[in-house]
């Protein structure tokens, strides 16, 4: 039976507080779309991920419809790419980021995620191809996302990875020049990837998931923050109590979307993704809600363990209310798209050094962060070996999508519009870490890896 205070107080959260399913993302799997032709490869993925999500869209604007939920993206993972495409006869992966672009298009989704490889432990030829294919790729198509897994806690770090990872994302930058580099916010450098993660750049098909699977990233920041604003001089144990009973409010709207939309579409529900992801629009922003339990600013000492708060919260109040919680599932702190964030980082209050802190404690990584286009290769490598190095020890999912924008220095900013907001160009330590990146090799897993 609904309690009529609950339906009125979704209203307001929704109509309020910025309250949405972020996306419905349908995975796909194309392990059966492999050929030793590219051709018949590419003509086999555009059917099948046509003919599975044909009716994706307007299913999703359905249930917008009937149930007053904005739903803001519609999106399609497919297996990483470099697994299918391997067998088949050409060099030049670009095509398969084509036949992606085409068939997400015909579809009308928003983007579509899986031009990846898992590299963790080692290169295969395809790996290697489709990270030589990066570059072209992301920067001749919109909708098509990139993600590579450099690191495991089990594998350790793939040095020689994240060395050829800076490089190709200042191929990518350079190649999207004229449009502030914007190919970079379409990749994202991994250590332990979920396979589940609903969320866009990084999201695709794992090797573990079903033939076709339904998953829901969900957000809520705007309503965590206005709750908080009410608890003024509350203790902060009351604080994650608040947090806690709130996400299961954000989770449980989740998880009915996310089971609507597996029955219209008579397809198996995977997960719940129960992240806080901001938007650029005020009053939708996680840095706020940090800011809401007492910081003059996001970055103040002590946000990290505000963060750590918040990010524990989320998760004991979404795994009450979904059995199936996968994804990222945490606080997301992406620079360019939380307007906190950016307030933050355009007044000096929050530093790289600050945010790679915060990743400790938060859902993902370094994440949607503008660097000046001089930054050296080696230099954005080091910052993905260290993020990595926190994601392999600390037994979680750390990550770097990082923007260096040509022609831009310390201070300026750059204008990308939509979900991807503005980015002020953050500084960077001018040390080098050249000698370091290129010794190459692995570093080992650490023992903590050691379960069994």
């Amino acid at each position: 039976m609904f309690n009529v205070n609950d339906v009125l107080e979704t209203i307001s959260m929704i109509a309020q507080e910025n309250l949405d399913i972020r996306t419905i993302t349908m995975g796909i799997s194309l392990r059966d779309c492999a050929s030793d032709s590219a051709k018949i490869a590419c003509q086999k993925i555009y059917d099948k991920i046509c003919r599975y999500s044909q009716n994706l869209v307007k299913t999703g604007e359905d249930i917008e419809r009937d149930f007053g939920i904005p739903i803001i993206n519609k999106r399609i993972s497919v297996t990483p790419i470099a697994l299918i495409a391997e067998s088949s006869d050409t060099k030049d992966y670009s095509v398969f980021a084509k036949t992606m672009e085409d068939a997400a298009k015909s579809v009308g989704v928003n983007f579509i995620g899986g031009f990846s490889a898992l590299v963790h432990k080692g290169y295969t030829k395809g790996d290697r191809l489709l990270i030589k294919a990066i570059p072209e790729a992301l920067s001749t198509t919109e909708r098509v996302c990139s993600s590579v897994n450099v690191a495991t806690t089990r594998a350790g770090i793939n040095m020689d990875a994240v060395r050829e990872m800076g490089l190709v994302i200042k191929e990518c930058a350079e190649k999207t020049k004229d449009q502030d580099a914007v190919a970079c916010s379409k990749l994202v450098v991994f250590a332990n990837v979920p396979e589940d993660n609903p969320f866009m750049a990084g999201a695709f098909h794992g090797v573990g998931e079903p033939e076709c699977v339904i998953n829901v990233g969900v957000s809520g920041p705007g309503v965590v923050a206005h709750v908080l604003k009410k608890l003024k001089g509350a203790d902060l144990g009351t604080v994650a109590e608040t947090i806690k009973k709130t996400a299961f409010k954000i989770t449980r709207m989740g998880q009915l979307v996310a089971q609507e939309a597996s029955s219209r579409l008579n397809v198996p529900f995977g997960i719940v993704d129960l992240s806080l992801a901001p938007t650029p629009a005020i009053g939708d922003s996680v840095a706020h809600i940090l800011e809401a339990m007492g910081f003059e600013k996001c970055g103040a000492h002590g946000t990290t363990a505000a963060l750590a708060l918040l990010n524990d919260a989320v998760k004991k109040g979404g795994v009450m209310a979904s059995s199936y919680v996968g994804g990222l599932s945490g606080a997301f702190i992406p620079v360019s798209e939380d307007a906190g964030m950016i307030e933050a980082a355009m007044c000096g209050a929050l530093s790289i050094e600050k945010l790679e802190a915060m990743t400790c404690v938060c859902s993902v990584g370094l994440d949607m962060i503008a660097i000046p286009g001089d930054t050296p290769a080696s230099t954005i490598s080091a910052i993905i070996a260290d993020e990595a190095a926190i994601g392999v020890v600390n037994h979680k999912t750390t990550a770097v999508r990082i923007i260096p924008v040509p022609g831009k220095k310390e201070g300026d900013v750059v204008e990308y519009g939509g979900l991807f907001g503005k980015a002020p160009i953050m500084r960077v330590n001018p040390f080098s870490s050249e000698e370091f990146i290129n010794r190459g090799g692995r570093i080992p897993a650490p023992l903590q890896s050691l379960k069994n």
